[in-house]
């Protein structure tokens, strides 16, 4: 599989957190195409099973697939469309931003969030950041009754207007690499994994919701009830000049591990890694001798964070990718990265064997 034409292709299909359907139907065809079937919740996350050796410990190897964005929360007499915040948007990056308003697939209204303009700010406002809650959208609508007519009303569903950019050294700059990304690779390890002969149980799934509450993977856990629990997500890069001293991801320096995330802005909750885990990634990167990078951050967290508390507890740890410019309308990455975590991931799996323990004792 090409990741690369994966991720552009993804990248292309808005699809909020909640609203992530267009999203799982594409990824559901991409499966069918490769000959993995699979299955989907009520909450709309979609599972493929690859049944391997009943006596190893079962993989529960997941991403998901919504993005950040908003939801019109009014639309005003003169057609302008007021927006409510869904996920961490950053409003710096806000201001004159082409938006999309996700009213049905080929209906979908183009939007610009709102400028004030240049010649009539006031001094003390050309250095200010509007908070999200002033900021409205123009579609050019003339009237409340014309949005309405477009299908426009409250609860409909805003992203950033899906593009992607070429840039140099083959990197890639678009709208939600984080997840598309994940998604990408995970397709790319489920074709590589349905052709292994040796391998444990592994469910492929595609999460929904967890850019809003980080726990639309929950149920699936809930059900699956695997032993080790593998996310793939971004890793913060600390390579650009406004991050220096963050840690030591660098674009193009190939996948990594987390070793530690915390979220302690109202969230407190995060993850610390199954030493066997851990363990395992660091073995399989030396056996393929590829770079493995490590992240240790405060104010990261992933889904994996509450799936690790399911019954009686899930291994878990959090495998990446290195992304600059999270939750922008254009972040990052660079496809070379991509392509080897798929080969870290997949044999890292192809490790998990009857004899693999999870008991800490023996890793400690």
């Amino acid at each position: 599989m090409d990741i690369r034409a994966t991720l552009v292709d993804l990248m292309g299909i808005p699809g909020l957190s909640g609203h992530e359907d267009r999203v799982r139907r594409r990824i559901s065809a991409m499966l069918d195409d490769i000959g993995i079937s699979s299955r989907s919740d009520r909450l709309g996350n979609l599972i493929a099973t690859l049944d391997g050796a009943a006596d190893a410990p079962s993989v529960m190897l997941f991403t998901h697939m919504d993005q950040l964005g908003f939801v019109v929360r009014r639309v005003e007499a003169g057609g302008f469309i007021r927006i409510e915040r869904l996920g961490g948007v950053p409003e710096r990056a806000l201001a004159s931003q082409a938006m999309t308003i996700c009213v049905g697939e080929g209906r979908d209204v183009a939007a610009v969030i709102a400028n004030k303009n240049h010649h009539a700010t006031a001094p003390d406002e050309k250095y200010k950041v509007l908070p999200w809650r002033d900021l409205y959208l123009d579609a050019g609508f003339a009237s409340k009754a014309e949005a309405e007519d477009a299908d426009v009303r409250i609860g409909t569903p805003v992203v950033y207007a899906p593009r992607t950019m070429d840039l140099a050294n083959g990197r890639i700059a678009g709208t939600s690499i984080d997840d598309r990304a994940g998604c990408a690779v995970l397709l790319d390890v489920a074709e590589r994994l349905a052709a292994m002969r040796e391998r444990p149980t592994v469910h492929v799934v595609f999460t929904t919701q967890e850019e809003f509450n980080l726990r639309g993977a929950l149920p699936v856990a809930q059900t699956l009830k695997p032993d080790i629990a593998i996310q793939i997500d971004l890793m913060l890069c600390s390579d650009t000049p406004d991050m220096e001293g963050f840690g030591e991801v660098t674009l193009g320096g190939g996948p990594g591990i987390s070793l530690y995330s915390f979220h302690g802005r109202g969230t407190l909750n995060g993850l610390i890694p199954h030493p066997a885990l851990v363990r395992l990634f660091e073995d399989t990167a030396d056996a393929e001798a590829m770079p493995l990078q490590r992240s240790a951050a405060v104010g990261v967290l992933t889904d994996n964070s509450y799936v690790q508390l399911v019954g009686e507890g899930v291994a878990a740890l959090d495998a990446g990718f290195p992304m600059r410019y999270s939750h922008s309308s254009l972040e990052v990455c660079d496809p070379h990265d991509l392509e080897q975590l798929s080969v870290l991931l997949t044999a890292a799996i192809g490790r998990v064997d009857p004899s693999f323990s999870l008991d800490r004792d023996e890793v400690t």
